[in-house]
């Protein structure tokens, strides 16, 4: 199973910051099926004052790269970036690859 850990930050909004998740406790049923279809086993984002933390994973064999370039072309995909474009602190028409920053990992404590 492969890992990755992105990151992005919200405007730094109270207001926005609450509505966005909100938005993501009833996220569109087209994005979470879209996810899932291109091959994404677990999505979870984490939030800290304004700065988001998302974990993926999916099976080694998936190039994720190639499965979000797939996504970004499912229905609804492009009007959900759009969409939560306005709680984010990024340019209105980046893509979520331009978004989503690729954190690198540090650490690992192996069991």
């Amino acid at each position: 199973m492969q890992r990755l850990v992105k990151t992005l930050t919200l405007r730094d909004d109270p207001k926005l910051i609450e509505e966005y998740c909100l938005v993501h406790k009833n996220i569109w049923p087209e994005i979470r099926s879209g996810i899932k279809e291109v091959g994404v086993s677990v999505m979870d984002i984490y939030l800290l004052g304004n700065l988001l933390v998302m974990i993926i994973e999916a099976p080694d064999d998936i190039d994720l790269d190639a499965a979000f370039r797939r996504l970004a072309t499912m229905p609804r995909q492009q009007e959900w970036e759009e969409f939560v474009a306005r709680f984010q602190n990024c340019g209105e028409t980046e893509s979520s690859a331009q978004k989503w920053k690729v954190m690198s990992k540090i650490f690992e404590l192996s069991k």
